[in-house]
């Protein structure tokens, strides 16, 4: 096979090496290879991983790029791989987990991206569900030798993942699998997946009965920490406070406008709060049975898709699938997307969560969708996908950035706005309130890490940024204390969207000024989702350059 240059020749090298160590990466990327294990999650099998990224990117540090291409394919290889050995190396890798992201929820979660056409594929599966029990010893080794060098994760986070893993040990692995072999025809993954089971109910009595006593009790990180986090989720050098302080200025300026609409919605309301309760309760909006809120959901895609083609956007006829699926029980609250295989054998999905609930009130799914799916994630992922001219096989698969990614879906809900697709009162308070949560995070993320005081003159803590997130944000309690959960236990993540966001409107902005009437949207669109991911710092360079064609 021949390859434009030595740095693609390496990206490719290197992702083929690194599939080879992680059979979840082969099923996220669609390669039939190893579909019956999973990853090895013991200190030494990590360390292996990590031997090899410090062998690839000492031999890329050697390669002189080509051209533009080149350059910027070794730029974000590079900083890519030394932030992944840095996590490594420190063993943030090790300590940071939660709900959302840990090698339990890693597992259970694969199992969703598996084919299941063949016998075969009900065999792997049939052997990967009594991998399981492993795997998750193996991961119960490493956290406990991590923690004899005093890191340990936090109590708060501790606690979800039992609760996570009680919930697939309480049938959650059965019911997966009846609902991928409602007939019954393949009894032996069946079987399996009460071993599974057991597995997840012995992992979730030793995180209750041992490490929880060893856990920290405190849930902020630090200033040291979280910068080392921020720094891997934006790729950009932070003014912290002044982040934290526009943050606070922004989530001002959009409750004002979210007041202006509780007056049309509800005159006289007292607070946000009591506006959505109206919203989440009115007849138009309620959703009800799960096939009806997939059937929404899929029609509302198949829609933007069709409807964003062609004016502002580029999209590829062999992109234009996604898919809307029930997320599965046990998931955290937030709906998300997951990317197409290589060869788009899979196609990229989006998932909702329905918390043990039948019914769901669309207000508030019409930006997140538009986030999710088109114009956002999915369109950028997926083009990403299929760039295979001008973009490693790294950049493709492996170089995914929150603040680039996420700062993008936000841009396609603020875009939407300025369509006018949130058209009228309660589908705009939808929309202000994803922009609120997005600029609320901002606060109580950084507020909360960094010791910082909330309204009332304290330090923000977990039920000041409920109340927070429940009056301002307009989530509902549940989800509100998820959400706190969240930002706890990934310090730096959740500022990435309302931060990228900003370098996305500002990058637009400056390339609007200055090429006067040569500025183009749908180029602007196209260049900058095919130049690919990277870190914000760099892409804001990037596009500085960009001459408009």
């Amino acid at each position: 096979m021949s390859y434009r240059s030595e740095i693609f020749e390496l990206s490719d090298t290197y992702i083929d090496q690194s599939a080879a160590m992680s059979p979840m990466s082969c099923t996220y990327l669609g390669k039939d290879v190893n579909q019956d294990k999973l990853d090895d999650f013991s200190i030494v099998g990590m360390a292996k991983a990590a031997t090899l990224t410090r062998e690839v990117l000492k031999r890329l540090q050697a390669l002189t790029p080509i051209d533009e291409i080149d350059r910027i394919a070794k730029t974000v290889m590079e900083e890519r791989l030394s932030s992944s050995l840095a996590l490594h190396d420190s063993q943030e890798e090790h300590v940071l987990w939660n709900v959302l992201t840990s090698p339990p929820s890693n597992i259970r979660s694969i199992f969703e991206l598996m084919p299941k056409k063949s016998e075969k594929d009900f065999a792997n599966i049939a052997l990967r569900l009594i991998a399981v029990e492993t795997a998750h010893k193996q991961w119960i080794s490493t956290i406990s030798e991590v923690a004899k060098s005093g890191k340990t994760t936090a109590q708060r986070q501790v606690r979800g993942v039992i609760t996570q893993l009680e919930s697939y040990a309480n049938g959650g692995y059965s019911q997966m699998c009846k609902n991928f072999d409602p007939d019954g025809q393949y009894p032996a993954i069946h079987g399996a997946a009460q071993v599974a089971e057991k597995s997840s109910a012995q992992t979730a009595a030793y995180l209750k009965n041992e490490y929880m006593a060893i856990a920290n009790p405190s849930d902020a990180v630090g200033a040291d920490r979280y910068a080392v986090w921020s720094r891997y989720f934006t790729g950009a050098k932070l003014d912290l406070r002044a982040t934290y302080e526009w943050g606070m200025a922004d989530l001002k300026a959009i409750n004002e406008r979210m007041w202006v609409l509780a007056e049309q919605i509800k005159p006289g309301a007292k607070s946000l709060r009591e506006v959505a309760d109206v919203l989440d309760h009115d007849p138009k909006y309620v959703i009800k049975g799960k096939e009806n809120v997939i059937k929404f959901l899929q029609d509302f895609t198949d829609t933007a898709m069709k409807r964003m083609d062609g004016e502002f956007f580029e999209i590829d006829e062999r992109i234009k699938i996604c898919e809307a699926r029930l997320a599965p029980e046990g998931s955290a609250s937030a709906p998300y997307y997951n990317g197409p295989s290589e060869d788009l054998s899979r196609p990229g999905t989006t998932w909702i969560p329905m918390l043990g609930k039948d019914e769901v009130s669309s207000w508030h799914l019409v930006s997140t969708w538009y986030h999710e799916a088109v114009p956002g994630h999915h369109l950028q992922i997926a083009t990403v996908t299929i760039e295979k001219e001008r973009l490693t096989r790294f950049q493709r698969t492996a170089a995914w950035i929150s603040g680039y990614g996420e700062g993008w879906a936000l841009y396609a809900e603020r875009f939407m706005n300025e369509l006018g697709a949130f058209d009228e009162p309660g589908i705009e308070m939808g929309y202000l309130s994803a922009q609120a949560l997005r600029a609320a995070r901002i606060v109580v993320d950084i507020g909360m890490h960094l010791g910082y005081t909330d309204f009332d003159g304290n330090v923000w803590n977990a039920e000041s940024s409920r109340k927070l997130l429940n009056e301002q944000a307009l989530l509902d309690e549940a989800h509100s204390r998820s959400e706190t959960d969240r930002y706890l236990g990934w310090p730096g993540q959740a500022i990435s969207y309302k931060v990228g966001e900003r370098v996305w409107m500002a990058a637009r902005e400056d390339a609007r000024r200055r090429l006067g009437s040569a500025f183009n949207m749908k180029k602007f669109h196209t260049y900058a989702l095919k130049i690919g991911p990277m870190g914000l710092d760099p892409f804001a360079a990037e596009m500085a350059l960009w001459d408009g064609h």
